[in-house]
């Protein structure tokens, strides 16, 4: 019953309660994002969403325009303290995760939810059916703003152990296992744990 029904309901709360700070975000940030270099406030990627259908995930920018795309060896995004790539303001933005809050437009039109397994890539060469278990369960589910893997262990896992934790997840779903979730991840972005990947990436 939570999972398909209080789940959502509790997303549709919750994000119009926080609408009004996210507008407020995006007003104060969108013109130091812009004046940085002349470039748009908003990176909308495209992502995997729930049965792997694609879907845009609203982002404030936190890197330069043109910026080269560069990837762990497994195939995750790379992130540094060092990153050229990341604008003054981007550093401080994924500090805090501010970078973040638009997704919470994502979770009003249902696209995502506020607890979940975090967005994936979107290959439209990969297809669902083809997928191991771990990965099958992770895409059974609407991405989420945060999740069990994000929440405990932030970018210091691998994308397998990622999908691996998106499993873990996805069996048991519960209102107090998202409310864990919640609170350990408050207490990430306080702590500034696992900010960063230190794999080697690829060109």
């Amino acid at each position: 019953m939570y999972q398909h029904f209080f789940k959502r309901l509790f997303d549709i709360i919750g994000s119009l309660i926080l609408l009004p700070f996210v507008l407020l975000e995006i007003i104060i940030l969108a013109p130091i994002i812009w004046l940085t270099d002349k470039g748009p406030v908003f990176y909308n990627a495209t992502r995997a969403g729930k049965g792997y259908k694609p879907f845009k995930m609203f982002k404030l920018r936190s890197m330069y325009v043109n910026s080269p795309d560069l990837r762990n060896a497994d195939g995750s995004t790379f992130n540094s303290d060092n990153d050229p790539r990341v604008t003054p303001i981007g550093r401080i933005m994924r500090k805090t995760s501010l970078d973040e809050f638009p997704q919470f437009l994502n979770i009003l039109t249902g696209d995502m939810s506020f607890v979940g397994p975090r967005p994936k890539l979107y290959n439209p060469e990969r297809k669902l059916e083809e997928m191991n278990e771990d990965w099958k369960k992770s895409f059974s589910l609407k991405p989420g703003v945060t999740g069990y893997a994000q929440a405990y262990f932030r970018n210091s896992i691998t994308n397998e152990e990622k999908f691996h934790w998106d499993a873990y997840y996805a069996d048991h779903v519960t209102f107090w296992m998202d409310i864990k979730i919640l609170s350990q991840t408050v207490w990430s972005v306080i702590a500034r744990k696992n900010i960063n990947t230190e794999q080697s990436y690829n060109k």
